[in-house]
């Protein structure tokens, strides 16, 4: 059965110059780029949020950026103002070759829910609709590449591994932010869920 390519969050404000810039993020383009000119099936997510997004340290007052609060699903990380929708920071990489996708997928839309994953929002209810998509084409392997490793890429890899994709995370194709020992957490989730870590 073939494998989809699943590529998050390749935008403007997750690379150098970006509001919440990964280090690197803008240096796996190439590598990307690669691996959707061969890809059989290629997604691509876009966060997408309102002005307002919870997720934002400027919706809480006297918050800063990457404090963490208390919600109805769980902890959430307050993250500095990124990829409001319509914005340029929305805006994917302008080198992406995003002619290659079949799919673009935007997430974060809703006020009250953050998205990190492509199949399933941060309430771990509402589903994306991409799970459905890619089995009616017959998937039942995805690889996932971009930004960041440790929050969108490893998130959107252990649901599929859920769902019951075989799924692997090409590295070379991605970065991490890092913060507080999160890329080893994360490569401890997705080693214990049986995803694959290729260079």
């Amino acid at each position: 059965m073939p494998e989809a390519l699943v590529v998050v969050d390749v935008q403007r404000d997750f690379c150098p110059g970006g509001t919440l810039a990964v280090p690197g993020g803008d240096a796996i383009v190439p590598a990307v780029n690669r691996l959707l000119a061969s890809a059989h099936l290629a997604v691509l997510t876009q966060d997408w949020h309102p002005a307002d997004h919870m997720s934002f340290h400027t919706a809480h007052r006297g918050a800063v950026p990457f404090d963490t609060i208390a919600t109805d699903h769980g902890a959430q990380t307050l993250w500095p103002v990124h990829c409001v929708g319509g914005t340029p920071g929305a805006d994917f990489h302008p080198l992406l070759a995003t002619h290659h996708a079949a799919l673009v997928l935007r997430k974060g839309l809703r006020r009250d829910v953050d998205s990190y994953s492509a199949f399933l929002e941060n309430d771990r209810a509402t589903t994306t609709g991409l799970d459905g998509y890619l089995r009616a084409r017959g998937i039942d392997a995805v690889a996932v590449v971009g930004l960041a490793l440790d929050v969108c890429v490893s998130r959107t890899a252990l649901d599929a591994a859920a769902l019951g994709y075989r799924v692997r995370i090409v590295e070379s194709a991605c970065r991490a932010i890092d913060r507080a020992g999160s890329l080893a957490t994360a490569r401890a989730a997705l080693a214990a869920a049986g995803v694959v870590l290729e260079h």
